[in-house]
C-alpha cells in the first residue's frame, strides 16, 4: 500500500497536499459555524470547489483522496452548521463535494482529443448522460427549477469525474491512493458510528428530528441506525463496504485491517443489509481468482467470527442478530414487500410512467408518498420506461465491462475493482447507486478498469 495520504516528494517541500486542503476546509467550516451562521454554507461550497481545483493540480491520485475525505465528512460538518444556523432543508453543503469533483471536468475536452478509448468504455457513460439530460428537461418543463438543477448535478458530476479519471489516471496509482485514504477514514467513521449509536451528539439528534429519512431510526441512545459522519445509513455502509474491500486486499493489509475493526462494527450498526450483501458478494467474487482466493477465504472466516462475537458479546448484539436473521425471510420481509409494491404502483399509473416525471425530491415520511428504492424504480419513475430502460442497460453495460475486465486481466487490482462491480450489481435493484455520494463511489471505481494507457504511451 502506498504511503498514507501523501503527494510527491517535490510537492511536500513547498506546498500543502490537496487532501490536507480538504481537511482544512472541513475544520474551518465546523469551527466558524457558530460565528458565521448560515453564511458558512455558501463559503463551504466555494471552499470545496477551491480544494478540488488545488488537489487536481497535484494529480488525480491526490484529488481522489481529497474527494473521498470531502464526501465522507461534509454531511457531518453540515449537521454542525445546522445546529447553529437552523435546519437547511435543501442541504446546500452537500453540493460542496460535487463541486470539488467538477473541478477537473474543465480538462475533459482536451483529454478526449488526446486519448482514444474503445467504445465499450465510453458509450455507457454517454448513454447515461443523455438520459440524465432528458430527465432534467422534464423537470425544467414543469418549472421545477430546484430539481432541474440539483438532479442533473448529482447524477452528472460523478459520471463526468469518472470520465476524466478514465482518460488521465493510472489504475494502480488510484487504487493505492483510495486505499490510503480509507485507512484514515474507516477508523474515524467507525468509532464515530459506535459513539453515535450509544449516545448521539446534539447535532445528530437535531438533524434527525427534521430529516425526511425514516430509515435512520430514533434520536435516542441505542435507537439510531448508525450513519456516522455521512448523510444516511445506506451511504455510510456503502462507503464502508468499499473501503473494507480495498483495505483487505491491499499489499500491507493486516495493520490496516486492525485499524478498520471499528469500521466493521459501525458497518453492522448501520443495519443496512444491502451493503452487507454487497460486501459478501465482493468477497465471494474474489474467491474465483487464484490471486485473491486465499485472502478472501481468510477474510470471510474472520468476518463470520466477528459477526458472531458482535451478536453475542456486545450490548447491542440482539439488534444485530435480529437484523441478520431477517436476511432469511426473502420476499416475506417487509422491505422486500415494499419494493415489490413500488413496481405495482408505477405500473398502475394512467400511462405506467411511460415518459417519466423528471427529477423529484420526495419526503418519504409524508403520508401517501411512495419511496423510491433501487435503480430500476428510480430510472422508471424519473425517465419513463423507454429512456429509463436505456439508462439501466448502460449501467449493466458498465458493470459488465468491469466484470469482464477482471476476468480477462486477472491482476489483483482488476479483481478488486471487479469485486466492487459485483457488489454494485447486487445493490442496483435495491439502492440508488448513481446519484450523489453513491454515484461518486460507483462511477469512480467503474472507471478504474481501463488499462493505464498514458504510462504505456510515454514509453
Amino acid at each position: 500500500m502506498s504511503t498514507i495520504l501523501t503527494s510527491s516528494p517535490t510537492e511536500r517541500n513547498w506546498r500543502v497536499p490537496g487532501w490536507a486542503a480538504a481537511i482544512l476546509v472541513l475544520m474551518l467550516t465546523a469551527t466558524a459555524a457558530s460565528v458565521l451562521g448560515g453564511a458558512s454554507r455558501a463559503l463551504f461550497v466555494l471552499g470545496c470547489g477551491g480544494a478540488g481545483w488545488y488537489a487536481w493540480r497535484q494529480g488525480p491520485a491526490v484529488h481522489l483522496q481529497a474527494a473521498l475525505i470531502l464526501f465522507s465528512f461534509a454531511p457531518f460538518v453540515r449537521r454542525i452548521v445546522d445546529l447553529s444556523a437552523g435546519y437547511d432543508q435543501l442541504g446546500l453543503m452537500l453540493i460542496g463535494p460535487l463541486f470539488a469533483i467538477l473541478a477537473p471536468v474543465a480538462s475533459l475536452p482536451k483529454l478526449l482529443e488526446e486519448r482514444q478509448l474503445p467504445a465499450r468504455w465510453i458509450w455507457p457513460l454517454g448513454l447515461v448522460a443523455v438520459c440524465v439530460v432528458y430527465a432534467g428537461l422534464l423537470s425544467l418543463a414543469q418549472a421545477d427549477w430546484t430539481n432541474a438543477a440539483s438532479g442533473p448535478l448529482k447524477w452528472l458530476a460523478p459520471l463526468l469525474y469518472a470520465a476524466v479519471l478514465m482518460l488521465s489516471a493510472d489504475r494502480r496509482e488510484l487504487i493505492d491512493a483510495a486505499t490510503s485514504a480509507f485507512v484514515i477514514i474507516l477508523p474515524v467513521t467507525g468509532l464515530y458510528a459506535i459513539y453515535q449509536y450509544v449516545d448521539p451528539p446534539d447535532w445528530d439528534r437535531y438533524w434527525m428530528e427534521f430529516a425526511p429519512i425514516i430509515s435512520i431510526g430514533q434520536p435516542v441512545p441505542y435507537g439510531v441506525r448508525s450513519f456516522s459522519t455521512m448523510n444516511a445509513p445506506a451511504v455510510y455502509a456503502s462507503f464502508t463496504a468499499a473501503g473494507l474491500l480495498l483495505v483487505a486486499f491491499s499489499r500491507r493489509s493486516w495493520p490496516a485491517l486492525l485499524l478498520a475493526l471499528p469500521a466493521g462494527l459501525g458497518f453492522l450498526l448501520s443495519m443496512y443489509r444491502t451493503a452487507w450483501i454487497s460486501l459478501a458478494v465482493g468477497l465471494l467474487f474474489c474467491l474465483l481468482f487464484s490471486q485473491t482466493r486465499r485472502r478472501a477465504g481468510l477474510i470471510l472466516i474472520g468476518l463470520g467470527v466477528a459477526v458472531v462475537l458482535a451478536a453475542t458479546l456486545t450490548p447491542f448484539g440482539d439488534v444485530v442478530a435480529d437484523r441478520l436473521s431477517s436476511l432469511s425471510e426473502g420476499t416475506q420481509d417487509g422491505s422486500a414487500q415494499e419494493r415489490l409494491q413500488e413496481f405495482v404502483t408505477l405500473w398502475n399509473l394512467p400511462d405506467s410512467s411511460l415518459f417519466g416525471t423528471g427529477f423529484t425530491i420526495t419526503d418519504v415520511g409524508a403520508a401517501g408518498a411512495m419511496p423510491v428504492d433501487g435503480m430500476i424504480i428510480a430510472c422508471w419513475l424519473t425517465m419513463g420506461i423507454i429512456v429509463g430502460g436505456f439508462c439501466l442497460a448502460a449501467l449493466f453495460w458498465a458493470i459488465g465491462n468491469a466484470l469482464a475486465s477482471a476476468w480477462a486481466d486477472r491482476s489483483s487490482e482488476a479483481v478488486i475493482v471487479g469485486a466492487l462491480a459485483a457488489g454494485a450489481l447486487m445493490q442496483l435493484p435495491l439502492a440508488n447507486i448513481t446519484s450523489g455520494e453513491n454515484g461518486f463511489l460507483f462511477w469512480t471505481f467503474a472507471a478504474l478498469l481501463v488499462p493505464p494507457a498514458p504510462r504505456e504511451e510515454a514509453t
